[in-house]
């Protein structure tokens, strides 16, 4: 694949195939989304162009005439070719004009191309041409950061670059007598490509192994997961709930690796907030295992915090795509708060209508200190809804469970005793258990 980062200031002319199967505004919406994600890699979008087709899979992609027009969009073809006879004085000004300009000089289809359509593509724009997926995989190598991420990332790389090594080594096998002796370039670095596979593959169990006695330690503290679409400002309310330094930014999978930061101010018991990875619509299917990885807090969390970008006209689709993943992770029927966020940027009437389309979300925008407050009381309330009270003798020679207590339990009512304490306290089922296990069994 090459290499995005070498490219300076790219101009990038974006396409879409417009398919039966596709609606109008999915087209657009699609686009609009490729825009963002290009220029996350920090592409100037040059322009857009749309065909209709009836699949992707023809090996052109495009109709011979659009194929042309692109290529004069991007200088393969030489405007000059066209004839200047007989051109009067303001079509000979706007040819110059035409011909001074910029051409682009990065291509990417908002689909996925077979490793034959990009070569295709490439012989007839004379430049570089991507396709979604490896725009998001450019996205995911830059942006992950922990160990694990780079791993799974550098897989989904991989996995995407075997199939595209061919044309490098095309006719390099040395032959004698109209054989072919030794293996050829593609298939040493092929072969090559492998082991690194391999290599890759037993680094990540091992760090897996670590990551699962990390979240084991972690075990008995209530989690609330943040979830939500790329880019709904999920680390902006990470870091107004938790007072942490977690990165913000405008940018598409500004957020990569999962983040695990205490509730503030601080409550009883502790909550812990994490924030995971964005969400969006035709992931790559190399980078789904990568994706869900980073999804394993949410996995353990006790409740899901759904966040939406409600300025975004397209948040109810988004919105299906987050549903859809945690469906398919068996998340769906985790308790779950939903999240309106950024509606500093609505008006009154679209608030009003939200509300009644939305009857049990927080409207809330990350920046309002009133709202995150409001937002972190209903963390609280929701954990509390989760527990349970009970009534526990604990003997004075047993009082040091009382800090392990106060710190994964509220502490309702204690009274004291000649022999000990009887404390009233409220705690998640698996506390609770835990605790009478270890009173029964001589602390």
């Amino acid at each position: 694949m090459p290499d995005i980062q070498e490219q300076i200031a790219p101009r990038a002319l974006l396409i879409s195939i417009h398919t039966p199967n596709i609606g109008a505004r999915e087209v657009e919406s699609s686009l609009a989304e490729l825009a963002r994600l290009v220029s996350t890699l920090g592409f100037a979008v040059h322009g857009t162009q749309t065909q209709r087709q009836q699949s992707t899979k023809r090996l052109s992609v495009l109709g011979s005439g659009k194929l042309e027009q692109l290529a004069r969009m991007t200088g393969a073809l030489d405007e000059a070719d066209d004839s200047l006879a007989n051109i009067d004085e303001a079509g000979l000004e706007a040819f110059l004009a035409g011909s001074q300009r910029q051409h682009a000089n990065v291509v990417v289809f908002d689909c996925d191309l077979s490793p034959m359509q990009l070569r295709n593509l490439e012989d007839a724009l004379g430049v570089e041409v991507f396709d979604r997926t490896g725009i998001i995989i450019e996205i995911f190598s830059r942006h992950a950061s922990s160990k694990t991420a780079r791993l799974q990332v550098e897989l989904a790389r991989l996995n995407y670059l075997t199939p595209r090594v061919r044309r490098e080594h095309s006719g390099d096998r040395q032959r004698i007598g109209g054989r072919s002796v030794g293996e050829s370039a593609l298939e040493l670095e092929r072969r090559a490509i492998r082991d690194k596979q391999a290599e890759l593959r037993r680094d990540l169990k091992k760090v897996q192994e670590v990551m699962q006695e990390q979240k084991s330690s972690r075990a008995d503290i209530p989690v609330a997961a943040l979830v939500g679409y790329t880019n709904a400002g999920k680390s902006s309310l990470m870091r107004a709930l938790t007072g942490s330094d977690v990165l913000v930014e405008n940018k598409l999978f500004a957020t990569l690796d999962t983040t695990v930061r205490a509730l503030s101010p601080q409550t009883q018991p502790r909550i812990l907030v994490s924030d995971t990875v964005g969400f969006i619509n035709k992931l790559p299917h190399d980078l789904v295992p990568a994706f869900h990885s980073t999804l394993e807090e949410a996995r353990d969390a006790s409740l899901l915090l759904y966040v939406v970008d409600a300025s975004d006209r397209d948040f109810r689709t988004q919105l299906e795509v987050v549903r859809s993943v945690l469906s398919q992770i068996s998340l769906g029927g985790k308790d779950k708060l939903l999240f309106l966020n950024k509606v500093d940027c609505l008006s009154s009437d679209e608030r009003a209508a939200l509300a009644q389309e939305f009857p049990d979300a927080l409207q809330i925008s990350a920046l309002d200190p009133e709202d995150v407050a409001r937002v972190h009381q209903a963390i609280v309330d929701a954990i509390a809804n989760q527990m349970h009270s009970a009534c526990f003798n604990i003997p004075y020679a047993a009082s040091a469970l009382m800090g392990d207590i106060h710190g994964k339990m509220q502490v309702i009512d204690e009274e004291y005793h000649e022999s000990g304490m009887r404390i009233t306290v409220r705690g998640r089922s698996m506390d609770l258990d835990r605790l009478n296990k270890r009173l029964l069994t001589g602390y």
